[in-house]
């Protein structure tokens, strides 16, 4: 038996709806910041870390840690969105399991939000004790 590779299920590769799908991930950030008051307290946040970072020059490593630290924690709190979206969505009625559910993922944000805290007490510590 000869395999086609004229698959009429294959989809072919699109400028036009790659285009489309950073609109998309473009609109839920834009959800995510709109709707989730958490999120605004993580910006500014990083903000103030990056004030931080410019003002007393850290190396590219502390910058790359900052980066990862920042980045998952906004993708916590992006995840964690989505689910709550999911949820009110899928079970408007109130059930312990969709309550769970919530509630883990608000842990997972905590958890990043803890760990990016302390890579950023890690790195700013140091500096600032120096400057006193």
């Amino acid at each position: 038996m000869e395999v086609s590779s004229n698959n009429s299920n294959e989809k072919k590769f699109s400028i036009v709806k790659r285009a489309k799908s950073f609109a998309y991930a473009g609109r839920g950030i834009w959800i995510l910041v709109k709707t989730t008051h958490n999120s605004w307290v993580h910006i500014f946040l990083l903000c103030f870390a990056i004030f931080l970072g410019l003002f007393f020059h850290i190396t590219r490593y502390e910058w790359m840690m900052l980066v990862v630290a920042a980045g998952l924690v906004l993708a916590a709190e992006a995840f964690n969105t989505a689910i709550e979206i999911d949820i009110d969505l899928t079970s408007p009625d109130i059930h312990p399991l969709a309550r769970d559910v919530k509630d883990v993922a608000a842990g997972a944000v905590l958890i990043t939000a803890v760990t990016a805290l302390l890579i950023g007490l890690f790195i700013f510590v140091p500096y600032i004790v120096a400057a006193l």
